[in-house]
């Protein structure tokens, strides 16, 4: 980073002042030796050449006396010019004495005309350091531009190297004027993520290694005592209800797994997914059809429109629906209510019970994956990845879910946009 520090600073600097030079070069060139200021020397000299030279110093006298600018005319013998310097009729040549002294000379026929002395402003000798502090002070801003970027580039390099050694608690403050804010935003909202993935999988292990070790304990002691069971005499009903449940624990092996696949595909949004158009209230109607036969509460549905016209998921949509009438059928006493109405913007689904209230230390937690209360109601039975799948499903609609529960009824309500963005 300190490399590209120095690398941008330099460029920076050397083009100000590469630049700089060079349109001042540029302007020494094409204007100052262009002689603009001296065209009324030469147009002088050319108005004497007319003149014969007997009569040209009296016309010089007769000029307005400029005490700044003495004008003489001499004769070429008179002067001693450097060996680069050539007399020419329509060019002043300049020259500089060692007391600070300028002089001007300009052919004029036979003769040269000399202005000067002219007294050199001390001011001029300072055009140079004028113009060093004047490159310096571009090198300055540069310098407090490049600065502040190149101490937030370096503190984004630690933490993406901090980030990459597994510290996943590593976040990124920035000032708000930084030029590199919104990429420390994306960074830390990366971070967050990522976190958030890995203690969810840290999570599943630990919980898919408790939740299987007990029906796999059972087939290894099963498994155990086959032989006493596969004997001539042994009773046949036995045999049979001994091969019953181990299938039951299989069953609960390949239920666990497929809940997890199920899980874990809604982890996240899936680009480009297609989106059907469904009936909302016959989802919910067939739903019902089918899950009736497996309960003899009944559930009854209560809906201010005969149907509601859909865009989005709708198997996702009727597996969470089911998934909150199974649960509402193991705690249900006399009925279960569905609920659904819209607003403008909004769609609202709501499954009622009757039952047994979820305890009030439990309502935060269980949507959480694996997570099962502690209280013994209808054996609590489940894997505890019903409630979490219905919440991906919910936010894979850009929608939420939540419970309320008090000792008449508990409520699950989903909630999510007509329209879906894609």
């Amino acid at each position: 980073m300190k490399r590209l520090f120095i690398s941008l600073y330099l460029l920076l600097s050397l083009s100000f002042l590469g630049i700089g030079w060079t349109l001042d070069s540029l302007w020494q060139k094409n204007v100052d030796e262009n002689n603009a200021l001296d065209a009324p020397l030469v147009a002088l000299a050319q108005l004497l050449t007319q003149l014969p030279e007997d009569s040209r110093n009296a016309y010089l006298e007769a000029l307005p006396s400029h005490a700044q600018l003495p004008l003489n005319l001499l004769s070429p013998d008179q002067i001693a010019l450097a060996k680069d310097q050539q007399l020419t009729p329509n060019h002043v040549v300049t020259t500089t004495t060692s007391e600070g002294e300028q002089f001007q000379f300009i052919q004029v026929g036979e003769q040269v005309l000399m202005a000067g002395p002219i007294e050199i402003d001390p001011r001029a000798s300072l055009r140079n350091l004028f113009t060093l502090f004047f490159y310096l002070s571009l090198a300055l801003v540069a310098l407090i531009w490049v600065g502040p970027l190149s101490r937030d580039l370096s503190i984004l390099r630690k933490a993406t190297k901090d980030f990459g050694e597994a510290k996943w608690d590593t976040r990124i403050s920035l000032s708000n004027r930084s030029q590199v804010k919104p990429l420390a935003n994306t960074f830390n909202e990366m971070a967050r993520h990522i976190s958030a993935l890995i203690e969810n999988q840290k999570h599943l292990s630990n919980a898919v290694s408790h939740e299987i070790r007990t029906p796999l304990a059972r087939l290894k002691f099963a498994l155990a005592l086959m032989p006493m069971y596969c004997q001539p005499d042994s009773d046949e009903q036995k045999r049979q209800d001994f091969l019953n449940e181990m299938q039951l624990d299989i069953k609960e092996m390949e239920n666990l797994l497929q809940e997890l696949l199920t899980y874990a595909s809604l982890e996240a949004q899936r680009e480009g997914t297609p989106l059907d158009e469904y009936d909302l209230l016959s989802l919910v109607n067939q739903s019902i059809k089918r899950l009736s036969s497996l309960s003899d509460t009944p559930i009854h549905l209560q809906a201010e429109m005969t149907t509601l016209p859909l865009v989005g998921e709708p198997a996702l949509i009727e597996r969470a629906l089911q998934n909150l009438l199974t649960n509402a059928q193991r705690f249900a006493r006399q009925q279960i209510l569905i609920e659904v109405c819209q607003t403008p913007q909004r769609v609202t689904l709501s499954v009622s019970n009757d039952g047994e209230p979820i305890p009030e230390v439990d309502l935060p937690m269980v949507f959480e994956p694996f997570y099962r209360s502690q209280s013994v109601q209808n054996g609590n039975k489940g894997h505890g990845l019903g409630l979490a799948i219905i919440k991906r499903i919910m936010q894979r609609h850009q929608g939420e879910v939540s419970v309320s529960s008090n000792p008449t009824q508990t409520r699950f309500t989903l909630s999510w946009p007509k329209k879906r963005e894609i």
